[in-house]
């Protein structure tokens, strides 16, 4: 017969085994792991677990790790019904440069759950198919989460960022990004989502040059020529607007200018262009939809300017 295992050594195993959970388990893989409930409550009593809620239990008394604090979540909420969602679930995906005090959770729209302290929970009134990661972290897809997210966002500033940089960080392709803006029903900024996706994916209908022309004719001030051909360094280029008479060039950049060499190739188009006498401003077509008024200020501040209106008397000569 075996010897009896002791509770030092029970706690060893079982803190083995809950590394790749970020040193945290379930009641219910702690059954798996043939600890019983009575045994669970003993280590917690004797300080070397700590209760992290219901179902959670701490193996060491740290603080918790983004992944731990995700897996608490779920099991808190309910492993079979709730999956880790928007911003969350794009951190959980490898998202850098965001932070989040509390974690995301989704649950369908009749689960009831108790307030959990650090995580909120969502009701969504159904799942999209195939949304749930089901490696690692239960989490929706970054297509799913992005989406999800930009409806739970605290601004359209917030929700503009959060769809945009999982896809300048490859995380999520712009196909995917608009496949999953059909399918998944929010309740706020939907209008404004949409077009943001439009926007970030820089779609072929060149979104940011129409709307700008439409600022520009709403301001009163001269509408530009569009996709105006001149020769640069690397041959034939495609300025967005032009402003002819008064020798001003603005660029309206889709998410698409951030990626790879891009950003590299506009630097020399806009270099040339300067060096052939005229001006460049540079837009981010995101922050023309958020920021159409302060965007258009520094236009006809522009087309005012000194510099501008020579140009323009001696065009007109």
């Amino acid at each position: 017969m075996p010897p009896r295992e002791t509770a030092i050594e029970r706690h060893r195993r079982v803190l083995a085994a809950s590394e790749e959970t970020g040193f945290v388990l379930s009641r219910r893989r702690l059954r798996e792991l043939g600890v019983t409930r009575h045994q669970a409550d003993a280590q917690a009593a004797a300080g070397r677990w700590v209760r992290l809620g219901n179902q959670t239990f701490g193996m060491r008394d740290a603080p918790l790790d983004d992944d731990a604090r995700c897996w608490r979540a779920v099991w808190e909420t309910g492993e079979r019904i709730a999956l880790v969602d928007g911003a969350s679930a794009l951190l959980a995906a490898g998202l850098k440069g965001w932070t989040e005090d509390v974690v995301h959770v989704s649950a369908i729209h009749n689960h009831v759950v108790a307030p959990i302290d650090g995580v909120k929970i969502h009701k969504v009134i159904r799942r999209v198919e195939d949304e749930a990661v089901r490696v690692g972290i239960p989490r929706t897809t970054p297509a799913v989460a992005a989406i999800r997210a930009a409806h739970w966002a605290v601004s359209d500033r917030q929700a503009a960022t959060i769809l945009a940089m999982p896809v300048q960080q490859r995380l999520v392709t712009g196909e995917r990004l608009v496949a999953a803006l059909e399918l998944v029903r929010g309740r706020t900024r939907r209008a404004l989502i949409r077009q943001l996706v439009m926007d970030i994916v820089d779609g072929a209908q060149s979104l940011g040059e129409i709307d700008f022309a439409a600022a520009c004719r709403k301001r009163g001030l001269p509408v530009p020529s569009r996709q105006v051909m001149r020769r640069g360094p690397r041959g034939r280029v495609y300025l967005d607007v032009y402003f002819e008479e008064y020798g001003f060039v603005v660029e309206i950049d889709g998410a698409g200018h951030l990626w790879g060499l891009a950003q590299v190739d506009d630097n020399l188009r806009e270099n040339q262009v300067v060096i052939d006498g005229d001006r460049v401003l540079r837009i981010n077509v995101v922050g023309l939809r958020l920021n159409e008024e302060t965007v258009m200020d520094q236009v006809a501040a522009a087309l005012r300017s000194d510099w501008a209106q020579d140009n323009l008397a001696r065009r007109r000569r």
